[in-house]
């Protein structure tokens, strides 16, 4: 069941992180709008974004066929989904800035998922 999991997971990856990748590297300017939501300019950050989601995009298609050996992608974006919530989109939210409100809820809904389908116990009890 959890590999099952995994691999919806790995789709939805796949999906999202790759269209925001290609939009964000190729298109910037348009990924400034549609993905985030002209809470920012549109400059050379949101290609070097584009190209940190194509990555998780490019592991995802990798871990439809080895699930477990890809899986370490999903502690990566839990950290850094995680980690933007705390130092970037909540500070907004509390001053009233700009931020890309559809992005953090997919974030937040993500952080929430994430550890549920991690292999916890296989990354633990593994041996060296």
């Amino acid at each position: 069941m959890m590999l099952f999991a995994m691999k919806i997971v790995y789709v939805a990856n796949i999906i999202v992180a790759g269209w925001i990748g290609i939009s964000s590297t190729f298109s910037p300017k348009t990924a400034s709008v549609t993905v985030f939501q002209n809470a920012y300019q549109s400059t050379e950050v949101i290609r070097l974004v584009g190209c940190l989601w194509l990555s998780i995009a490019s592991l995802s298609i990798l871990g439809l066929w080895k699930p477990m050996s890809f899986s370490p992608i999903f502690l990566v974006q839990f950290i850094y989904k995680g980690t933007w919530l705390l130092v970037v989109a909540l500070p907004a939210l509390r001053a009233n800035e700009p931020y890309p409100k559809g992005m953090a809820v997919f974030f937040v809904i993500w952080v929430v998922v994430l550890p549920l389908i991690m292999p916890w116990s296989a990354w633990l009890h593994s041996a060296d």
